[in-house]
C-alpha cells in the first residue's frame, strides 16, 4: 500500500458517506442563493455603476464576493470561505479519529504503512474533494463570463486564496483528528482552531493595531489580499507554514502511536 492507495481508499469513503453528499448539497444550494442575490443587486445598480468612471464591475460585486463575505460586510449569506470553517472540520473529523474509535487504525499500521503515508494519503483525498467543491462553486460566476467583463487575474488570485484556505483547514483538521479519540472531539477542536485563526486579530484591530504579530497570525490577514487580487509571497508562505506544521504534527502523532503498538 502506498500514499496513492490510501488516498483512493479515503476518497472512496468520502463519496459513499451520506454526510459528504448532504454537506455538498447544502453548501452548493446556499452558495447558489448567494450568487443569485449578488447578481440581482449588480443588475439593479448597473445603470448607476456604469456612470462611475472606473467603478466596480461583475468581478468585484459578484464573482469574488461569491467566495467570501469579507468583501460584502456580512450583509449577505455566508460565502465559501465562511462555510469552509464548518464544512472542513466535519469532513476531516473521521480521517484518523474515526479509524481510532472504530479500531481500524491498527490494521493500517499492520499493512506496513508509515505515519507519513497514512497522513499524506488521507490529506490528498481531502484536497481532491475540496478542489472539486471549489470548482463547482467557481462554475457559477464563470457561467456568465462570456457575457460580462470578468477580471481573470483578480478572479484567479481569489480562487488561489480559497484553495490555499481549504488546504490549510484540511491540514489543521487532520492534525486535530490525529490527536482526538473521537470524531466529534476532532471536529470541535478543528472548528475552534479555525475560528480562532480567523478572529485572532480582532482585538488588535479594535485597538488600532494593524501590522503587529497578532495580525500576522490571523487567517483573514492573508486571505483578504488574495481576494482583492494581490498575490504576495508573505501570504503564500503563511499558508505553506500552517499546512506543513499541521501535517508534521499529525505524522509525529501517528508515528509515535505506531511505535507504542
Amino acid at each position: 500500500m502506498s500514499v496513492i492507495a490510501v488516498a483512493r481508499l479515503e476518497l472512496r469513503r468520502l463519496f459513499v458517506r451520506p454526510l459528504t453528499w448532504v454537506l455538498a448539497a447544502f453548501t452548493l444550494g446556499e452558495l447558489a442563493w448567494r450568487f443569485i442575490l449578488l447578481l440581482g443587486q449588480f443588475l439593479a445598480n448597473q445603470i448607476k455603476l456604469a456612470a462611475l468612471p472606473g467603478g466596480p464591475g461583475y468581478t468585484d460585486l459578484v464573482a469574488v464576493p461569491m467566495l467570501s463575505s469579507l468583501l460584502t460586510g456580512g450583509l449577505l449569506p455566508f460565502g465559501l470561505a465562511e462555510l469552509a470553517l464548518v464544512i472542513v472540520p466535519l469532513l476531516t473529523m473521521s480521517t484518523l479519529a474515526g479509524e481510532r474509535s472504530n479500531g481500524t487504525l491498527p490494521l493500517l499500521f499492520a499493512s506496513g504503512l508509515s505515519g507519513s503515508q497514512i497522513v499524506l494519503g488521507k490529506y490528498l483525498a481531502l484536497l481532491l474533494w475540496l478542489a472539486l467543491w471549489l470548482l463547482l462553486v467557481l462554475a457559477m460566476p464563470l457561467s456568465l463570463a462570456h457575457g460580462t467583463h470578468l477580471d481573470w487575474g483578480k478572479f484567479a488570485a481569489a480562487s488561489l486564496g480559497l484553495l490555499l484556505m481549504l488546504a490549510a483547514l484540511a491540514a489543521l483538521g487532520i492534525a486535530c483528528s490525529a490527536f482526538a479519540s473521537h470524531p466529534a472531539i476532532a471536529a470541535t477542536a478543528s472548528l475552534m482552531l479555525g475560528l480562532g485563526l480567523t478572529i485572532v486579530n480582532l482585538g488588535a484591530q479594535m485597538a488600532g493595531v494593524g501590522n503587529g504579530a497578532v495580525n500576522w497570525l490571523a487567517l483573514s490577514t492573508h486571505l483578504e489580499p488574495l481576494l482583492r487580487g494581490l498575490v504576495s509571497s508573505v501570504d503564500l508562505v503563511w499558508f505553506a507554514l500552517l499546512i506543513a506544521f499541521s501535517l508534521m504534527l499529525a505524522i509525529r502523532r501517528l508515528s509515535a502511536e505506531k511505535e507504542r503498538g
